[in-house]
């Protein structure tokens, strides 16, 4: 199972987030200062470590945390393909502040020892985005082994629940707020779900997207110089051009790829994109419209 075609084709929030944690990470890790990455209630209210916020956001506090983390983070790009750079980026923030907030919270209300420090790390955004992922990923395939059944989504579990266990109670506690946060948004408290970010920022977003591949670019239609009737050559190209914009506009792989591992069926996600002139996003709304009918 994966989240579509490779790399950052129309993720480029995504990017930013996996780019900045391993940058986090193995910085500190290089400077020997891995051991400050984890967070308490203490650092924040009464030293006013506030940079510790920024950090935790974004740093692993270990090499295997953020080897699953990094791999979890890569393949639920599939949701920013789905909903958008900018509704993704309200869906990372209101994770990722929920998330803490409620940790915040436990902190204050449990006061065990044991959750003085958290581990960090963006186990807010990864936990909250197991939500969507078991309610709106379908699953593709099956398999059995040794009696037990499963599917193409195991995988991934069992990443999520790796990361869920790496440091014990300090990293329990910050998946399970991380989960609480995807289901307020799941839930549509305060109507997060209809929250946009201005176009300027929308547009800032789609420039760092890479450029698409696989788009032809039109050529120029050739002219009858001489104004007269037009010349065989011109009315074959005519007869010929229904079957030319046809092929132009035929979906390219990758794009019928990534609404399948949406969840849409094939033919339909083709037709979408044709519908959308290749346009990802416009055919990802034509499938979600015609679903709402």
């Amino acid at each position: 199972m994966n989240g579509g075609p490779s790399g950052f084709n129309n993720a480029p929030v995504t990017r930013i987030i996996v780019i900045a944690s391993a940058l986090f990470t193995v910085v500190f890790g290089i400077q020997g200062r891995s051991r400050n990455l984890p967070w308490s209630y203490q650092d924040i209210f009464k030293k006013l470590q506030i940079w510790k916020l920024i950090v935790t956001v974004f740093g692993f506090s270990s090499t295997p945390e953020l080897v699953f983390g990094i791999y979890l983070l890569y393949y639920f790009r599939v949701f920013e393909r789905q909903i958008g750079s900018n509704k993704y980026t309200v869906f990372i923030l209101f994770s990722v502040i929920t998330s803490l907030l409620l940790e915040v919270l436990a902190q204050w209300l449990l006061k065990d020892p044991s959750l003085n420090i958290l581990t960090s790390g963006p186990y807010g955004l990864i936990f909250a985005s197991f939500v969507p992922f078991f309610f709106d990923i379908p699953v593709s395939t099956r398999f059995r082994v040794f009696r037990f059944n499963f599917s193409d989504k195991t995988f991934i579990y069992l990443a999520g629940l790796q990361l869920f266990l790496s440091s014990w109670r300090r990293s329990m506690l910050p998946g399970i707020c991380g989960i609480l946060a995807g289901s307020l948004y799941r839930l549509n408290v305060f109507r997060v779900r209809r929250v946009k970010f201005p176009e300027v920022i929308a547009s800032f977003f789609s420039r760092l997207s890479w450029p698409s591949t696989g788009s032809t670019s039109p050529t120029r239609s050739s002219r009858n110089v001489l104004g007269s009737a037009p010349t065989y050559a011109s009315r074959r190209a005519e007869a010929n051009a229904p079957a030319l914009l046809s092929t132009l506009l035929e979906p390219p792989e990758d794009s019928i790829g990534t609404l399948v591992s949406m969840g849409f069926d094939r033919n339909s996600a083709r037709q979408a994109l044709i519908h959308a002139r290749n346009d990802i996003n416009a055919a990802t709304n034509i499938l979600l419209e015609s679903q709402g009918h």
